[in-house]
């Protein structure tokens, strides 16, 4: 009955920690909505639900999940019938709580929060006011469970804040990551990145056929053109993002879980929580600004006592992040050797590949949708996305006008003190013409 706050390795079992107890207290009652699970990203609600689904099948479990993407109708439909548990993202369960009463969240016995230090983290994709909106409609009593594999501050000022006599259990362990996991560093110039990428992936090819590949990027455009780019090596990879539909990122997983593709491209959108027990290789294209990032990523290999292996090319700009990330995770990566001659036959062929693939995303409007999927979000938020726009070029506009007066005033300035310069030097010439005139009578 107490909350709940549990820390451990990636791939050491936090989902089954909770499934299983939930199963147990509602074989013995039960009755509606039981169980809520709110989680960060819509590939891993999916896993979750088919935990669920696999272990509560002797209970003829009723399960639900609601992600953004998909259609709200259905939705909406699937929780009036007030299934044992909803699995949700935290935006989609409050656009359903805002806009109907069809169910009720009242009667709930658990909250899990899974990746909790994500829900819970104020940045680019903030959930703060979604999850305001989710805990008024859950009843004060109940049971609270935050599982991660990070602990962050936010984690640890909630369990000081907590209550109902929270129970906190951390995996004690000299190291972050997983033993079983070869970490390694490569250390690339910026310009040839891609190369080394290419290299890479044709000498694991090569030497095992049969190993599934995860390769991080930085942005959703890096991610497609890298896919792109790969498809036309011949190379069996498949992209994931979030300027895809919904239905094209559940394909994308299902082709790469079912080994169809062996090469799976993917933002950071992926590397949370996701369990896919044959990846042997996680590739970071970019070194990850933050340790935690970095501890997610490579989880996705080496899980539940297999072995993997972690690539990280490193440029010369990102020398610091290695260091924060040996610092976090408590080891020093070994560095990757690589034959340089043959990166260097391929360089150009790929550097020449790479920008024939950005000019033709450009010419599938890619940006463009980035700009329709920002205003839609903005929709919702209740803004008006052309006001804002105004907004935003009025701002630009005043920083234009701040920016001038202060060059302005730096130019006086400069001037000022120019001129002060030249009566100075007027002042000592003359002092010197007085005492050569002195000393010449």
């Amino acid at each position: 009955g107490r909350d709940c706050l549990g820390c451990a390795k990636t791939g050491s079992g936090k989902t089954a920690a909770f499934v299983l107890p939930v199963l147990q207290v509602l074989s013995e009652d039960p009755y509606g909505i039981f169980c809520l699970v709110l989680t960060p990203t819509r590939e891993l609600a999916y896993q979750i639900a088919e935990q669920f689904r696999v272990l509560g099948k002797p209970l003829g479990l009723k399960d639900c999940v609601v992600v953004g993407g998909l259609d709200m109708v259905a939705q909406a439909l699937e929780l009036s019938r007030k299934p044992h548990v909803v699995i949700a993202t935290p935006g989609r369960l409050a656009d359903h709580l805002r806009s109907s009463n069809t169910f009720s969240l009242k009667k709930i016995k658990f909250l899990v929060l899974d990746e909790a230090d994500r829900l819970l983290e104020q940045g680019c994709a903030d959930f703060t006011a979604d999850l305001e909106v989710i805990l008024e409609a859950v009843p004060a009593r109940r049971q609270t469970l935050l599982f991660s594999a990070t602990l962050t501050d936010t984690l640890k000022e909630l369990k000081s804040l907590a209550k109902n006599r929270p129970f906190f259990w951390e995996a004690v362990s000299e190291v972050r990551t997983v033993d079983e996991l070869d970490q390694r560093h490569l250390l690339v110039p910026e310009a040839i990145k891609d190369a080394y990428l290419v290299h890479l992936i044709q000498t694991f090819q090569d030497e095992h056929e049969d190993w599934s590949i995860i390769i991080f990027t930085k942005t959703c455009k890096d991610c497609q053109v890298l896919n792109m780019m790969l498809r036309k090596y011949s190379f069996p990879s498949v992209a994931l993002h979030s300027m895809m539909k919904q239905r094209q990122r559940f394909a994308a997983l299902a082709k790469f879980k079912s080994s169809i593709f062996k090469i799976l491209i993917a933002t950071d959108v992926a590397a949370r929580g996701l369990d896919i027990p044959t990846v042997q290789v996680v590739i970071n294209h970019n070194t990850p600004g933050l340790p935690k990032i970095y501890i997610h990523r490579v989880g996705r290999t080496a899980r539940a006592g297999r072995k993997g292996i972690a690539i990280t090319l490193v440029t010369q700009y990102d020398i610091h992040l290695v260091h924060t990330i040996e610092e976090e995770i408590k080891l020093k990566l070994q560095e990757f050797s690589v034959e340089e001659q043959s990166v260097l036959n391929i360089v150009t062929q790929v550097n020449v590949t790479r920008r024939e693939c950005e000019i033709e995303l450009e010419g599938t409007d890619f940006d463009e949708k980035k700009e329709i999927n920002k205003r839609k979000q903005m929709i919702l938020e209740g803004k008006d996305p052309d006001l804002e726009a105004k907004r935003k070029a009025e701002l630009a506009k005043i920083k234009k006008k701040n920016k001038k007066c202060r060059e302005k005033v730096q130019q006086v300035l400069q001037r000022k003190k120019q001129l002060q310069l030249k009566r100075k030097l007027q002042k000592k010439m003359e002092r010197r013409n007085k005492v050569r005139a002195v000393e010449e009578k």
